[in-house]
């Protein structure tokens, strides 16, 4: 590299950034990547990791609670918000560093700043000019706007994973994955907490009669949840806040001392002025083709949350990194296989789901079986006193192919791999049906979650 031109620049620092700027400097590429926030994205600083940190200490609660319940443990626990902070911290700290270092040792340049495209070829971070062949957006994504009066007083969900005391009051605006699982913590760390979802069906994308089952022993748990209800306001007061919300029954205040924003994500893509690098967007989205190039500007790709496909997943950014080094790097049109990639809501217990809804299915005219039961008299969940266990499996008629799974129970993130994996790998549910798991294990509850085979011949 000489004169900050380069053979690659990556905008961000995240999964899908990383992967791109390792594997093309493993090319013998120069790479240069810029960050205006801490290097290490959204899943290892503000997201996913720290997020599942905080759980753990949820799950210890939730278990105790489950077991006091049938007086097998006696006494009291609780959370140390402070410490389990610093607990999180001890993973969350030395990220940024780490990630710097590797990019360094690898002969990576790391410009720290926000990035702003001046032409086809070129950024701008700060007052310096770069250059380069090939540029990827890899910025992740970031709240979508609220349109509701007071909305500056709704702190993000990265500020509430980084909050040193947790108030005794709560409402989290929206009821998604993020609300779901923000309440689950809180409520188990003591808060009292309230969610309020605009329509009636939350967690959007996940199957409706295992979202009735979550919200259900979500409100068991002590969260105020509130479908159906619109907020309209937030207002400071002298002790904290007032949300005001229209609901079924009209108008409700509700005072609190925190309101976080819990609704939707989009693409962060507002800074860059791509209309300068005439870069094709819609509606918040980068208009690329199948291999993740945009369709105005060949120099430029995306991947992970940025490039705006269906899962926004971490394992998705991966994937769709190394599909975009493929198509840099010329070896083949790479494009990504998003079959069998499972979604985990980890609330507990843990909503999760792989394939189609079985609204989709019936939409594409599949013809197929469901089989869906409530089962909390089944071991895995007796075993620890948990009420909400359910699933519901689709299976497709002729070829025993699995179409989608639903679960909602204890160890529901671990065993919705499994049938990720079965799809992935082609696995239809005959193949499921002879194979073998150890027991008792909630992975050997697969067989009897699958809808009986057809006869042959029929």
């Amino acid at each position: 590299m000489t004169d900050n031109n380069y053979d690659l620049i990556v905008i961000g620092t995240g999964t899908a950034a990383s992967v791109t700027a390792f594997n093309c400097r493993k090319a013998g590429w120069s790479v240069a990547v810029i960050d205006h926030q801490p290097f290490g994205g959204t899943c290892a600083l503000r997201g996913c990791d720290p997020k599942k940190m905080l759980i753990a200490a949820a799950e210890v609660i939730d278990g105790f609670q489950r077991m006091t319940a049938i007086d097998t443990l006696e006494g009291e626990t609780r959370i140390d918000w402070a410490e389990l902070q610093r607990h999180k911290r001890s993973f969350t700290d030395p990220v940024p560093a780490k990630r710097e270092q590797a990019y360094d040792k690898q002969g990576i340049d790391a410009w720290h700043g926000r990035a702003r495209f001046t032409g086809h070829n070129t950024v701008v971070v700060d007052d310096t000019t770069l250059t380069a062949k090939h540029i990827v957006i890899a910025t992740g994504a970031e709240p979508t706007r609220l349109p509701i009066e007071g909305a500056e007083h709704l702190i993000l969900s990265d500020e509430f994973l980084e909050l040193d005391q947790l108030p005794r009051r709560i409402v989290l605006v929206g009821g998604g994955y993020i609300g779901f699982e923000f309440a689950h913590i809180a409520a188990r760390a003591g808060a009292e907490v309230t969610i309020l979802n605009r329509g009636e069906q939350p967690l959007a994308g996940f199957d409706p009669d295992l979202v009735a089952l979550l919200v259900e022993r979500t409100r068991a748990l002590g969260v105020d949840v509130r479908l159906g209800h619109e907020v309209k306001a937030v207002r400071k007061t002298n002790d904290g806040f007032e949300v005001q919300v229209e609901g079924p029954e009209g108008r409700v205040d509700i005072d609190t001392d925190l309101v976080i924003h819990s609704g939707g994500r989009k693409p962060a893509l507002e800074a860059l002025d791509l209309d300068a690098a005439n870069i094709t967007h819609e509606q918040g989205k980068l208009k690329l083709d199948k291999t993740f190039r945009s369709i105005s500007n060949p120099a430029v790709y995306a991947a992970g949350d940025a490039a705006g496909g269906p899962l926004p997943l971490t394992p998705v950014a991966a994937l769709e990194a190394h599909a975009v080094v493929d198509n840099l790097l010329g070896k083949k049109e790479a494009t990504v296989d998003y079959t069998g990639i499972p979604s985990v809501v980890f609330t507990l217990p843990p909503l999760a789901r792989v394939g189609l809804l079985e609204a989709e299915a019936e939409q594409q005219g599949l013809h197929f079986k469901v089989k869906h039961e409530s089962v909390p008299g089944w071991f895995t969940a007796r075993r620890v006193n948990e009420s909400c266990y359910a699933y519901k499996i689709l299976v497709e008629e002729d070829s025993q192919r699995i179409l989608g799974a639903h679960l909602v129970g204890p160890e529901a993130a671990e065993v919705i791999n499994l049938f990720g994996f079965a799809m992935r790998s082609g696995l239809g549910a005959d193949a499921i049906r002879h194979a073998t798991f150890a027991y008792p294990s909630s992975a050997s509850d697969i067989e009897s979650m699958l809808p009986a085979a057809s006869p042959k011949g029929t």
